[in-house]
């Protein structure tokens, strides 16, 4: 198999992707007090959509819980399988996840609206996880779902 094909970009890889997907890390998660930041009210929207939130935030080292759910610290402490992983991070910082990512094995890596790093995104397809780049989870979810 090419690792391109692990790069999806088109409405019908989204959908297959969206409908295969149960629990969703979200790394570089915000708290409910930056709620007006997507960081925040994204994964709130997929949380009220139905999907398992694990919060994977970078910063607020004193909480403990994000929409009601227990936060964690790095990928590889999530005792339960991710299907994907939601990234709210700078594109110079996300190498700096990568071994995390990697050592999880996450089924996906979904990359937010103006977020991409294409040495990261070659590296992850060709581990055999699915990434997309560059695009809303919560405007693709409400368009495709």
């Amino acid at each position: 198999m090419n690792w391109r094909d692990n790069i999806l970009t088109n409405a019908d890889q989204l959908r297959d992707l969206l409908s295969q997907t149960k629990t969703i890390a979200v790394l570089g998660i915000k708290t409910e007090a930056q709620a007006n930041q997507p960081a925040f009210y994204v994964p709130k929207y997929m949380h009220g959509a139905g999907f398992k939130i694990i919060p994977v935030p970078v910063y607020y080292p004193d909480v403990t819980e994000i929409l009601g759910e227990k936060v964690y610290r790095k990928l590889v402490d999530v005792p339960d399988e991710i299907d994907m992983v939601n990234v709210f991070r700078r594109p110079q910082d996300i190498p700096s996840h990568l071994d995390d990512i990697l050592a999880k094995k996450p089924k996906s890596v979904w990359m937010q609206l103006g977020i991409t790093h294409d040495e990261v995104a070659e590296q992850l397809a060709k581990a055999g996880i699915k990434v997309v780049e560059d695009r809303c989870l919560m405007v693709d979810h409400r368009r495709l779902i």
